[in-house]
């Protein structure tokens, strides 16, 4: 049974892509992601993946924002560019924004500032939140405590952290994004035990490709690169360690995602 699912995470412009775009978009849908969200890391790659957006329509939807690597490099321009960008139908979600403490490639005080300047404009217009956190939990948990009332929904994307933040972020409501971290047993299985507390109504699952390929693909590609059409892993992970089955997980994915980034799909019975 080929399930289908939404791969909230694709960062479909990257140069990995760059000779057979059309024929990994075609895998996903064969194998059941029939909807992706492309993510844009800055002002420049959000025009990019709303370009690809519009060349996959009905399948591909995209973020526009600056990544907390890039905050340095932002002034008014940038924020007045990315305004514009919220106007374009395929653009379904503010980011990747948020804190990055583990690599500090801008220095903290600009990351939080840009952060929060993506979370006003968020609220200005309407949109959701594809957030990015590394090391910096209860930084990140202070600043959406001051801004959550305002926010419509919020995803901390690529999850990989403890139980006490996994924590901090329901208690704010926020959604939860796994990757195929959860299928790497060397550093992953401490996800294991935290799938049965996050609500189904608060898990959506992504690939981060070409990242993140899972380890417990039975053929791995030659080149290491991970795609969409590998999300069912993710799937049988999750399904495996909290009692359900895939189709069911799957299909629990498949509703938060369409619901989080209003996106107007039928639902399966």
């Amino acid at each position: 049974m080929t399930l289908q699912l939404v791969d909230i995470g694709v960062n479909l412009s990257n140069k990995a892509f760059d000779k057979d775009r059309d024929d990994v978009v075609s895998r996903a849908i064969e194998q059941g992601v029939t909807t992706m969200i492309l993510t844009g890391t800055s002002l420049e790659e959000s025009q990019q993946v709303l370009d690809l957006a519009r060349r996959y329509p009905g399948h591909c939807f995209c973020t526009a924002g600056v990544h907390p690597h890039g905050a340095k490099d932002t002034n008014t321009q940038t924020f007045k560019a990315l305004k514009s960008l919220f106007n374009e139908p395929e653009v379904v979600a503010v980011g990747e924004t948020g804190l990055d403490f583990n690599r500090d490639f801008s220095p903290r005080p600009a990351q939080e500032k840009v952060f929060e300047n993506q979370l006003e404009l968020a609220i200005e217009c309407g949109l959701p939140l594809f957030c990015h956190e590394r090391d910096a939990s209860e930084r990140f948990s202070e600043i959406i405590k001051n801004y959550r009332d305002q926010i419509s929904k919020l995803v901390v994307h690529c999850f990989t952290a403890d139980k006490t933040a996994l924590y901090r972020y329901l208690d704010l409501d926020c959604h939860i994004g796994i990757t195929g971290w959860i299928c790497d047993e060397r550093r992953g299985t401490h996800l294991h035990p935290l799938m049965k507390d996050v609500p189904e109504n608060r898990l959506m699952v992504e690939t981060d490709a070409p990242w993140l390929l899972p380890r417990t693909l039975k053929t791995k590609p030659k080149d290491r690169r991970n795609e969409p059409a590998f999300l069912s892993e993710v799937i049988n992970m999750i399904a495996n360690n909290t009692g359900k089955t895939p189709e069911r997980i799957a299909q629990e994915t498949w509703r938060t995602s369409l619901v989080f980034f209003n996106l107007e799909c039928p639902f399966p019975p």
